[in-house]
């Protein structure tokens, strides 16, 4: 069973303690400079929440179950690095998709929320956009995903998804197109790694949505 989260908004339309990310992206989107972060533990977010915001980003807190030498094997996430993240309601849902900085978790790019996706959709979409990103700037940095499957589509150049087209989802499916004709005409030195979520917690990237 998944962990419960409890979140922590410092600034939004509503501040306070949340146990939901529903609750929590209600009080924080559309909100300008929101400051917001999520906790394993309910002791933890107060402790957070009477403190600034300042103290706790960037900071991860997990503790891994691994052995001591299987973390020694798997190692760091390599930096710098860009980390992308996907998150769906459904199968097929609303979909999402981000990128942020691996090492300070700043934002570097968010595609708004689209009817007709899925999570794996949206992380091959988010590999793709950190590409072309990264491309444009003659940047060689590295990619995370979580998606293994995604990481495989990316190799064979195409979306390989069991989604079907259709009056909802066509946006998605004319971002795919657009994607998959990207990595038909373009190369690139970048490393697609896989995130190793049992040794380093959840992706910097995530949405934070998974536990609920």
């Amino acid at each position: 069973m998944a962990k419960k989260k409890f979140y922590v908004v410092w600034n939004g339309h509503q501040t306070g303690i949340f146990t939901s990310w529903e609750q929590c992206k209600k009080a924080v989107e559309g909100f300008q400079d929101a400051k917001y972060k999520a906790f394993p533990s309910l002791e933890l977010a107060q402790k957070a929440f009477s403190e600034s915001f300042d103290n706790y980003k960037g900071k991860t807190f997990f503790k891994s179950e691994l052995s001591e030498n299987e973390l020694k094997q798997i190692g760091n996430p390599k930096i710098p690095s860009v980390a992308v993240d996907a998150a769906c309601s459904g199968n097929p849902g609303v979909m999402e998709y981000r990128g942020v900085d691996t090492q300070t978790q700043k934002e570097l790019f968010r595609i708004s929320p689209m009817q007709g996706g899925t999570n794996n959709i949206g992380e091959f979409l988010a590999i793709v956009h950190a590409l072309a990103l990264l491309k444009k700037h003659n940047q060689t940095t590295p990619i995370y995903s979580d998606s293994q499957i995604a990481i495989n589509w990316i190799r064979q150049k195409k979306c390989k998804t069991n989604i079907t087209k259709n009056d909802k989802n066509h946006k998605i499916f004319e971002l795919i197109e657009r994607a998959e004709i990207w990595l038909h005409e373009n190369t690139f030195p970048n490393h697609i790694l896989k995130w190793q979520t049992k040794a380093w917690g959840e992706i910097p990237a995530d949405f934070g949505r998974k536990n609920n």
